[in-house]
């Protein structure tokens, strides 16, 4: 017979789980419907869709709009302790880490899309065209594929054959597809190079603005804009890094942390960290860019502020 200690404690611990569903998919509902209105923004008028530092924005939303619904789906099965098999888990995984690598490549080709912009502007029109943007997104999506097709036969390594089932034992997270030395090591690797070529990029891009500002024949205004862009695209990846250096800091709070001081910490980690970012940044450069500015507030604010007359502005 079930003692009432014993049903009082597996309705504690239900409760525990819906409350910490509840905690965690209320702010990531809300950030989604953000990034949704700049997304329906971005789309609404043509001077939007065809000018190429607008379609690189789109596409970061995209890539970071499709990583926060994985990661949502992945936390709230971990939190109502689902267990996957390794090949339905491992495609979320694939899923999640395809769109993450979208994010520092992507304010990558930004970058570099203002120094043009600032450095060449008599040749800026003739060098970011429309069709050289979807190329560099085209690349970019394909260097993230590539990146996940070798994921995929690293993981294919480990010795499935010799388990007894398929079905994993244990919540599923970014260890299901780092099954073995190699394929951890492949991950560190890849991080690192990724976002210390973003970061080269940002900053050399930033530099290279930074000195064209002193000249004599420079666009003062344009320039300050483009070097406050280059230092919000930093922030961003600051904020995109911080992700991946928080998964040892969880290791190491799941060592000495009791269980409910761990899962309220990682409810602040996983909003902060993980989901804050992918929407705050790009929230930030719509509201910072007189073009999207006035459209954005009206949608945010359901058609009720009047939008003023779009015109592109040297950002």
């Amino acid at each position: 017979m079930v003692s009432n200690s014993s049903v009082a404690a597996q309705l504690q611990g239900q409760l525990e789980r819906i409350m910490v569903s509840i905690f965690t998919g209320v702010p990531c509902v809300a950030l989604l419907t953000i990034n949704a209105i700049i997304l329906f923004t971005l789309r609404s008028k043509q001077v939007f869709r065809e000018t190429s530092r607008y379609v690189l924005l789109t596409n970061l939303l995209v890539a970071d709009s499709v990583y926060m619904m994985i990661s949502q789906i992945l936390y709230i099965m971990a939190n109502s302790r689902v267990f996957l098999s390794y090949p339905v888990c491992g495609t979320l995984v694939l899923y999640a880490m395809l769109t993450d690598s979208i994010f520092p490549l992507t304010l990558a080709v930004m970058s570099v899309e203002r120094y043009v912009a600032v450095c060449f502007p008599l040749r800026h029109s003739s060098i970011v065209t429309m069709r050289s943007t979807a190329a560099a997104i085209a690349l970019v999506w394909a260097f993230s594929f590539v990146n996940v097709l070798i994921r995929v036969v690293l993981m294919c390594q480990f010795p499935f054959e010799e388990l007894d089932s398929l079905h994993m034992r244990t919540v599923c997270d970014v260890f299901a597809v780092l099954l073995t030395p190699a394929a951890a090591e492949y991950d560190q690797v890849f991080k690192i190079s990724v976002f210390s070529f973003t970061g080269l990029t940002i900053i050399s891009s930033l530099v290279a603005v930074m000195i064209t500002a002193r000249s004599a024949s420079a666009d003062k205004k344009s320039a300050r804009k483009a070097q406050s862009t280059l230092l919000l695209h930093m922030i961003q990846l600051v904020l995109g890094l911080s992700s991946t250096i928080s998964i040892p800091v969880v290791v190491a709070l799941f060592q000495v942390m009791s269980w409910v001081s761990f899962v309220r910490m990682m409810i602040v980690i996983y909003v902060l960290v993980l989901l804050l970012p992918r929407c705050l940044s790009s929230l930030i450069y719509g509201l910072r860019d007189q073009t999207i500015r006035p459209v954005l507030l009206s949608n945010l604010c359901c058609g009720l502020k009047p939008a003023a007359r779009t015109q592109i502005s040297p950002q």
